[in-house]
């Protein structure tokens, strides 16, 4: 396969289930790189969110993120496009969310604010130990996420919620979908993302690979959660992780191996590569 730049979402794909990247997948993007491959983390997550074991391999450049409100440039640590909620929409939403048993954070130049009741009481919003230690590193803290983002005045790239009710999960989706001005999804059983209408993985892998005068069937897209489906159906080739949901597997030209089975490495070796892992 003539596969120029190759996407991969973190959560669930690239990183195992204790948020960790496996030797064995650190030697396949780098073999990528080697052979003249873009690899591209491709994350619900902010630029501050992606692990620094991932930023640090050579050759690892660029980085889309908050589910395609941005594409940042590591080496320049630059935004070299952007999708993003205007903040007086932003506000609007978190007003509304702020009457429910949610917690919100909106992110914010590259990383997500909080407020003490949400960052001290994160098990009661059903994180796991792993997704709260990580939540731990990279959220700010302010006293009023409202008021932080009124007197800001700063586009706002992604709202993420997380749900201890999953009946309040699905009465709020429902609410929130009937709007036109925002994109709804979700990357976990559990939470809810809002995103511009445009900020998606697919329309920003396109957007990436114009920049670097790369065809879109010389794309290839691997990932397991919702939020993937764009991408998974708008790369030249979309793989879907065996641990993925029916659905994207059923979206997806090939299906690879559990993220804790180094499902990313299997797919490269055997795709793009020719050989068994």
């Amino acid at each position: 396969m003539d596969i120029k730049l190759i996407a991969l979402d973190l959560d669930g794909t690239l990183l195992d289930s204790r948020k960790r990247l496996s030797e064995a997948n650190r030697q396949a993007l780098s073999r990528c790189v080697e052979n003249g491959i873009w690899v591209v983390p491709c994350t619900g997550r902010a630029v501050d969110g992606i692990p620094p074991e991932i930023k640090n391999i050579p050759g690892v450049r660029y980085a889309i993120t908050t589910n395609g409100a941005v594409i940042y440039d590591l080496k320049e640590e630059a935004v070299i496009d952007s999708c993003m909620l205007p903040w007086e929409l932003a506000l609007e939403i978190l007003y509304l969310l702020d009457s429910r048993h949610v917690m919100y954070d909106p992110y914010i130049e590259r990383r997500g604010i909080t407020e003490p009741r949400f960052f001290e009481n994160l098990s009661d919003y059903g994180l796991s130990p792993e997704l709260q230690k990580m939540v731990k590193m990279t959220r700010d803290i302010h006293p009023n996420i409202i008021e932080y983002v009124k007197q800001s005045h700063k586009p706002v790239e992604k709202i993420n919620l997380f749900f201890s009710d999953m009946e309040e999960r699905t009465r709020l989706r429902a609410e929130l979908e009937q709007r036109d001005d925002i994109l709804v999804t979700s990357s976990m059983p559990n939470n809810l993302e809002i995103n511009a209408p445009g900020a998606t993985k697919g329309e920003a892998l396109h957007r990436l690979a114009a920049h670097l005068g790369i065809g879109a069937e010389q794309t290839m897209a691997v990932g397991d959660g919702e939020n993937d489906f764009t991408m998974i159906r708008m790369a030249g080739v979309g793989v879907a992780m065996k641990n993925g949901s029916t659905e994207l597997q059923a979206e997806a030209d090939y299906i690879t191996d559990t993220n804790d089975e180094n499902g990313v490495a299997s797919a490269i070796t055997r795709l793009i590569f020719g050989a068994e892992l």
